[in-house]
């Protein structure tokens, strides 16, 4: 950042919010240091994971997903509308949502089609690795809170997130031309404490790259759902099938042997190793530390066994800390290798519910929640 983009942001925070005639991404966007780019335009980066090592991940490093170009939002003229199936439709200001109050927590996020790189064969969709998922402090306004004030109707269904970013989707499946970015989730899932209509990341204001000026979070959820620039809410009477639901973001769900389409939703239980790496080499007869984070969405993360000879024998990983709600646990194995030569790592996690990682990849699940386990292989020196 220049002398002149200082100036600019400084100019900017002494003007009442009201007077501000600057657009968001006026504001210089943090810098992705080590952070590997899976797309350039619209820009789409991955977390260094094999750099895990805090309970929250740094914004710069916090990984991107973008569907269109960062949409141009002038920020002196900015309002939240929610509309739909309520009573009072709103119109609201940046300072509108602040008098709300504002809460705060850490949530975990996770692309839907984090791993899709160990797919084979390869699929459509940007090549994610292990980097496709972090946890931040995000604070706002309660999506509960904004919804009472309107006064949603008897009868509401689901909740649509509209993004501000728009463009046409090109592919075997194409959009009907220009769309917005949209999501559509459950009421009674937006009424819950850990949905949020975020004005802040890990303390300090949204940056550009993470939805600026408001995005949503909703915790437990994959990221899809996590409406960035979040321009509208629209309150519908019945469930939203959306080209982000139907077409993309979707999965066979089996009813009578039948394969029937159904929205992605909540993170699986899924434990990654951060540490060694893939190839990395270790050295025989001396302690190492296998490490990696595990998480379940809407669950709690009850246990994580690691085991060094391919899924044959498993041990218990050990975690560093409490499990926080909706958020991944890092976790720590030693071991001490004695034969010398490839050692195939696998992690894996089991919620309270007792649901654990499938071994194999379920086909059903198309490109997305990708959960099965992925062996790293090592070598003993």
């Amino acid at each position: 950042m220049d002398r002149r983009e200082w100036l600019k942001l400084a100019s900017v925070a002494a003007v009442p919010l009201a007077a501000r005639r600057v657009h968001a991404q006026d504001v210089p966007a943090s810098p992705f240091p080590g952070m590997t780019v899976r797309m350039n335009e619209p820009r789409n980066v991955e977390y260094p994971f094999a750099e895990l090592k805090a309970f929250v991940t740094p914004t710069e490093q916090f990984y991107v997903r973008s569907h269109f170009a960062v949409p141009k939002i002038d920020l002196a003229v900015y309002k939240l509308t929610v509309e739909g199936e309520v009573e009072n439709p709103l119109s609201l200001t940046l300072d509108d949502l602040a008098k709300f109050g504002e809460v705060a927590m850490p949530l975990t996020l996770e692309c839907a089609g984090n791993g899709r790189v160990f797919l084979v064969p390869q699929p459509r969709g940007l090549q994610w690795g292990l980097g496709a998922v972090g946890t931040a402090e995000w604070a706002g306004v309660p999506l509960a809170a904004v919804l009472e004030r309107a006064k949603v109707k008897p009868g509401a269904v689901d909740v649509v997130l509209v993004g501000a970013d728009s463009g046409a989707v090109a592919g075997d499946a194409p959009s009907p031309g220009v769309i917005a970015y949209d999501r559509g989730i459950p009421l009674a899932k937006a009424l819950k404490p850990e949905s949020i209509l975020a004005t802040k990341m890990n303390g300090e204001p949204l940056t550009v790259a993470h939805g600026a000026p408001l995005r949503a979070v909703i915790g437990g959820w994959y990221g899809m759902a996590s409406v960035k620039w979040l321009s509208r809410i629209i309150v519908t009477p019945r469930r939203h099938d959306g080209f982000w639901q139907t077409i993309d973001y979707s999965i066979f769900e089996r009813r009578a042997g039948l394969p029937s389409l159904v929205p992605v939703t909540a993170m699986q239980p899924k434990a990654s190793i951060a540490r060694p790496t893939l190839g990395e080499v270790v050295a025989a007869n001396r302690p190492t530390l296998v490490t990696g984070a595990a998480w379940a969405g809407e669950a709690e993360v009850a246990r994580v066994e690691v085991s060094v000879d391919g899924g044959v024998t498993w041990g218990d990983a050990r975690f560093l800390a409490d499990a926080k709600p909706m958020c991944w646990r890092l976790w720590e194995f030693p071991w001490t290798p004695a034969a010398r030569g490839p050692v195939k790592l696998v992690a894996r996690a089991t919620a309270v519910s007792g649901t654990t990682q499938p071994v194999a990849r379920d086909a059903d699940r198309r490109t997305y929640m990708i959960n099965h386990l992925v062996p790293v292989e090592v070598l003993v020196k």
